[in-house]
This record gives C-alpha cells, sequence and structure tokens, in this order.
C-alpha cells in the first residue's frame, strides 16, 4: 500500500499490532471493524527462517509470486512502480517493465502464460506477457487496488476491506466475495495475498502478522508472526513495512520479504 501521507488514505489510529513483554501479539481494533477496545487475543506460529536472500532496498514491494520456479515482484510509487523479474540468488532485477508514470503499481499474480497487476487508485489492472513482459490488455474494477493472487480458477483480490474478491481472470467480473473474520469479527487492511496449499495468505498492512483465510468462509484459521524476522531488517522508514508472500509450488517453499527490504527470507511452511 502507498504511505500514509498519500492523499485519500487515513491514518491507522494507534498500533495495529499491540504486544506486551510477556504476552502474545493481539490484532487489535485498528484492524477489526467494530471491535471492542479490548482486543482478541490470536492463535500465533513464529515464522522460523531457513535462509536469507538479497532484496532490493529501493523496491516499493506490492506484489511477489513465483512463476514456473522464476521469481516476479511488482512495485509501487508513482513513476516508479514496475513489474520485474527477480535472480533469487543475487536479488538482481533480471528484466523489467515500467507502469506509466501516473499509476501507482499494487498486487499482482501469474495466469497461464501472462501476468495480471493491480493499480491503486485508477481502478485498472493490466495483462502482461510473463515472456516478454509486454502490455497485452486492461481491465476495470470499482474501489481500491491492493493484493493479488489466484488459485487455479480464480483471480484473489483484496482492496484494503475485510474482503476478498473473486474474479473471473478471462473478464475480471466478480464472481463471489468473502468476508474475512476473526472470531466473528471483520477484519480489514488485508494486502499482498498468495495462495498457499488450499489457503489465502494475507500481510495485514502496517503489522507483522500473516493471516491464514480459509478461502471457502473467509474464516481465519491463525496467524504467522513476523516479528522476529522484521525486527532483524535494517530499515528506519515506518513504511517499510512487511509486504510480500510468494510460495514456489515446484519446490514447496515460502518467501516474505517488505516494502524497502534488504533482504527476502524462505520461512517454513505453515503448520495445521
Amino acid at each position: 500500500m502507498p504511505r500514509l501521507i498519500a492523499a485519500g488514505r487515513g491514518m491507522i489510529a494507534g498500533a495495529a499490532l499491540a504486544m506486551t513483554a510477556s504476552a502474545a501479539p493481539v490484532v487489535s481494533a485498528s484492524v477489526i471493524q467494530d471491535a471492542p477496545a479490548a482486543a482478541t487475543r490470536s492463535p500465533l506460529q513464529v515464522a522460523r527462517v531457513l535462509a536469507t536472500y538479497p532484496h532490493d532496498r529501493s523496491a516499493f514491494t506490492q506484489g511477489l509470486f513465483f512463476h514456473d520456479g522464476r521469481l516476479f515482484e511488482s512495485t509501487g510509487q508513482e513513476g516508479e512502480s514496475a513489474i520485474r523479474e527477480l535472480d533469487l540468488a543475487t536479488g538482481k532485477v533480471k528484466r523489467a517493465v515500467r507502469l506509466a508514470a501516473k499509476y501507482f503499481g499494487e498486487g499482482s499474480t501469474d495466469w497461464g502464460r501472462s501476468i495480471v497487476s493491480l493499480t491503486w487508485k485508477h481502478g485498472k489492472a493490466f495483462r502482461w506477457d510473463i515472456r516478454t513482459l509486454r502490455q497485452t490488455g486492461q481491465f476495470t474494477y470499482r474501489g481500491e487496488g491492493w493484493g493479488l493472487t489466484q488459485d487455479g480458477a480464480n483471480l484473489i483480490q483484496s482492496d484494503g476491506s475485510a474482503a476478498l474478491r473473486f474474479l473471473d481472470p478471462a473478464t475480471f467480473a466478480e464472481r463471489r466475495r468473502v468476508e474475512v473474520t476473526w472470531q466473528g469479527r471483520p477484519v480489514r487492511q488485508l494486502n499482498e495475498l498468495e495462495y498457499v496449499r488450499g489457503e489465502v495468505l494475507a500481510n495485514i498492512w502496517h503489522t507483522n502478522l500473516i493471516a491464514r483465510i480459509d478461502p471457502a468462509t473467509g474464516v481465519i484459521k491463525g496467524f504467522l508472526d513476523l516479528r522476529g524476522v522484521a525486527a532483524g531488517v535494517d530499515v528506519t522508514d515506518p513504511e517499510a513495512v512487511l509486504n510480500g508472500i510468494a510460495y514456489d509450488a515446484k519446490r514447496g517453499k515460502l518467501y516474505v520479504t517488505g516494502k524497502l527490504w534488504p533482504q527476502l527470507f524462505e520461512i517454513a511452511l505453515p503448520e495445521d
């Protein structure tokens, strides 16, 4: 997502992730709509880092995904938004295409031989040939664009609310939507998405949590706790938040990074 100072986006009231020295973090009222003042305690799995790789610290990461074992990323900010293929081992950009300067790039995913990418406020999604990175089409949608993934049958989009939209990959028409909830309460500010082994993993913006969502019901099964990972990242920008989840299905490996982070981490897959 954009920086907090960007026009049209309200400031988050207080920390979205409440923590104490002796207790597990809790999802607070800043991400749960109409929640009471007392935050709701959540089941957590602490993320275990298996390997660390370089990542371009200038990349305002919005989307991250693998296609046929190759790593792709979409980045944001007007005049800087791009679709890029990355070298996992070195973090270097192998090839890239820029969006028009007026667009703020958002989430992205693969579909067949193409990449689909969102924009934040323009209500436009673009289709790119995955071999050439040439733009081959575009779609329109209502509201904001945040995260994007796919489950083999649908594109799945977040828009900053508690909703996940399931879209026709050919037309971008909405087929259905679910409200994402934790203990019956809607959880909003769902950001970057990744479909992993029957679950939708979602960054919750400005927290160090990744929600594990049942795509059939929208119910959150639990959370991955990335506090330890984020604490070790050398960043000072308040917008350098956790954002970026990529699953390499060919190798069964899960990776995370953040906006402006100099590292990308392979983490252990969540356990049931």
